[in-house]
């Protein structure tokens, strides 16, 4: 049972943060240049420090706060009330980006008062504005709804159009926290649209990022993709932390939906340096959390459980209900992956009492499903489909498709352990849908070649910037150079210029061809998994056949049962990359039970050596079944009686070996007796998927089957050596 995606629901919405009446978007050394230019105790000065603590929010936040504590204090010296005012604004705000709400709140309340006093109309909202997000992050949603409405009213009643732009995201982003996710995108889609209109596109990532969580929730991953990366592209030439943390987490969270743990590490580990730098404990534990995920899900348990506890330490110092809400739901689900579901049962419930409190419809249906497997996990199935009911209401309301995924894969869990056969059919067909519609080949073709141009305009952007200022360098120095220098100095560029264009020819050739190798490989193990599952129940269900025309009722009701067991273990061990060794050996168990029911002709046995601790090893699924299954079908053939399989598996020098030894008629003899154009065809995607899997684990996988009459004994001898994991608990 994997973790479920709370970081991708839990998203970090880019809120658009007004510049409290400044407006200005200069660059800090030029502020700095200003304020050593003006060294009178004047109003001029008090506005150049506030810039200077707006320039510094996002790079540094002790300098904002040491700026606009200057321009507060030189204020009151003056006596100018709309200069306090504004700096206290500033304070707020960098009190705010801390998570320290109460001090945040004071300090805007004060403000507003100074505004009143002096009935200044703008510098009210001003305050509106910031203490609407203030109220945002204390969870108290209808408290920030009534302030962003006073600031849109008043920017309609003005005409101001970017501003009643900045109101609606915000409005929407409100609409997304309540699960309201139809009015969320008309107010996205409405804000983006007057900024284009004006031509401010730059001005609406906020909002395309806000898109963009909604598709990733509703399991519309390349869209997603597309906008989280048109963010990330910009942020980065802007250099702008705070954006790159926001649209690396994002792409992460699509990452991981995807199960490429490797890609999702990548963007959170650049991501978190960022956080500490900027002193952002929010995001910090935000981006703890994640990667406690991540490492969930690799079964890497005591480095999830240090990352996850360290997050919920940080989000109870600054008490946001939000993330303990997504943190008690993920160490939920770490204990229920470490089959301790009476500790996942405490946490789930914490996180349902939270989300209740801040009226989080997405948290309540996260918390629903993770009670209800967690009452699966204790064979509780009345309280589970109490919970998976709940999940399942809230999570069809707001179209979340890997919700959906998810309750329909418990429904058929607890219909089937309470019997209710039918019911159990229909929602796995329901479970299969859903997840076909959101892993499909094409999905991942275009996402991948999402990945790939965004990656390569990346690389173009780097060079033409290095182009451009190389340019910039070259042509300033030749102003003082004399003619002959000149000639020379351009042919230097022209040899540049071509080295930066090959360079970047280069680089695409070597993209694309990581694109094509990285693309053929997951398709083809996609293909030969697939192939695997419906060639095993097509050999079963002919056996079946043949009973039913033979009048077995009693034979082919028993055979039916077994098989339909068989069929759930085999199902739900194809659809993983690995599953444990003993689950494995468990449906080996079960298919040479099946084979034995039609006729009892054969014998066999499954030895495990002491040498290997199975709860430890996970292996690829239905690697050993296709050989066992080959014996069956044809090492008996004229040998009707004192039919015999042998099953060992042994670890040695770091191997995994698994031996299946018959005393039939030989491989030689097979071979002879056997149409050579008719191979078996489990046994040749085995052959091909070892292939492959060695190069994926980076280990050695093969197979070699031969006649036991080398070694003067009878029938055929298959060894398999086994790609494999161990897992450290």
């Amino acid at each position: 049972m994997k973790i479920s995606l709370t970081f991708v629901i839990s998203l970090l919405l880019f809120f658009c943060i007004s510049n409290i009446a400044l407006t200005q978007n200069a660059k800090v050394d030029s502020l700095k240049l200003e304020l050593k230019n003006n060294p009178q105790k004047d109003t001029t000065r008090v506005h150049l420090l506030n810039a200077l603590s707006y320039g510094y929010t996002k790079i540094d936040i002790d300098s904002a706060d040491k700026m606009a504590q200057e321009a507060y204090d030189l204020s009151k010296q003056i006596g100018y009330i709309k200069g306090e005012a504004k700096s206290l604004l500033r304070l707020s705000y960098n009190q705010l980006k801390k998570a320290n709400l109460g001090e945040a709140e004071n300090l805007a309340l004060k403000a507003l008062k100074l505004c009143e006093n002096i009935y200044d109309q703008d510098c009210k909202i001003s305050c509106y504005k910031i203490l609407g997000e203030i109220a945002y992050y204390d969870n108290d949603i209808e408290k920030s709804k009534n302030y962003y409405k006073k600031v849109l009213d008043d920017n309609i009643e003005k005409g101001n159009l970017l501003e009643q732009a900045d109101m609606l995201n915000n409005l929407g982003i409100l609409s997304y926290r309540k699960g309201d996710f139809d009015e969320a995108l008309r107010f996205f889609k409405e804000a983006y649209g007057i900024r284009a209109e004006l031509g401010k596109e730059k001005l609406s990532l906020g909002t395309l990022n806000n898109i963009g969580a909604i598709c990733l929730n509703q399991g519309r991953y390349r869209e997603a993709l597309e906008y989280f990366n048109k963010c990330l592209t910009i942020h980065r030439k802007d250099q702008n932390k705070r954006g790159i943390v926001q649209a690396s987490y994002n792409i992460s969270a699509v990452h991981y939906e995807l199960k490429q743990y490797d890609k999702t590490l990548n963007y959170l580990e650049e991501a978190l340096p960022l956080c500490r730098e900027l002193k952002d404990k929010r995001q910090i534990a935000s981006g703890l959390i994640k990667i406690g995920t991540v490492y969930a899900d690799l079964k890497e348990f005591p480095k999830a459980l240090d990352y996850m506890t360290e997050s919920l330490r940080i989000s109870n110092e600054i008490e946001d209900k939000s993330e303990l809400s997504a943190g008690h739901f993920q160490l939920g689900d770490l204990y229920l992956l470490m089959n301790q579901p009476e500790k996942a049962l405490k946490h789930y419930y914490t996180c349902l009492d939270l989300s209740k409190t801040i009226e989080s419809s997405i948290y309540i249906c996260h918390a629903s499903i993770g009670l209800a497997r967690s009452y699966v996990a204790l064979n509780d199935y009345s309280k589970a489909l109490i919970y998976t009911k709940k999940g399942k209401e809230i999570a069809e309301d707001l179209e979340l498709l890997v919700q959906q995924k998810m309750v329909s894969d418990l429904l058929a869990t607890i219909y089937s352990k309470t019997g209710n056969y039918k019911k159990a059919f229909e929602s796995h067909k329901k479970f299969k849908t859903l997840n076909d519609s959101i892993f499909n080949k094409e999905n991942i073709e275009k996402i991948t070649q999402l990945e790939y141009d965004y990656k390569y305009k990346q690389a173009l952007d780097s060079a033409n910037i290095r182009e451009l200022k190389l340019t910039k360098t070259v042509l300033t120095t030749t102003q003082d150079l004399e003619k002959s220098q000149r000639n020379y100095l351009w042919a230097i560029i022209a040899v540049l210029l071509l080295s930066i264009l090959l360079g970047a020819f280069v680089f695409y050739q070597k993209l694309k061809n990581a694109k094509s190798k990285t693309q053929n490989v997951i398709m083809e193990q996609k293909l030969l998994r697939s192939q695997m599952t419906p060639h095993f129940i097509f050999n079963s269900l002919s056996v079946l056949q043949g009973m039913i025309l033979n009048k077995e009722q009693r034979k082919s009701v028993n055979y039916l049962s077994k098989f339909s067991k068989l069929l759930r273990i085999t199902l739900e061990n194809s659809r993983d990359k690995t599953v444990s060794l003993s689950q494995e050996l468990k449906a080996i168990q079960n298919y040479l039970t099946l084979q034995n029911l039609e006729n009892d002709a054969y014998q066999s046995t499954l030895l495990v050596e002491d040498s290997i601790d199975v709860p430890k090893f996970e292996v690829p699924p239905m690697l050993i079944q296709p050989f066992v299954e080959n014996a069956i079908e044809h090492a008996f053939k004229d040998k009707p009686k004192d039919r015999r399989i042998d099953i060992r598996l042994k670890y040695s020098e770091k191997k995994l070996i698994c031996t299946i030894a018959d005393n039939g008629i030989g491989y030689t003899a097979q071979k002879t007796t056997t149409n050579g154009h008719k191979k078996s065809l489990s046994t040749a995607i085995t052959s091909e998927r070892l292939k492959i899997l060695s190069k994926d684990f980076k280990m050695e996988g093969s197979v070699s089957i031969v006649d036991r009459k080398a070694h003067n004994e009878q029938g055929t001898l298959v060894t398999l050596v086994i790609p494999h994991k161990i897992i450290l608990v």
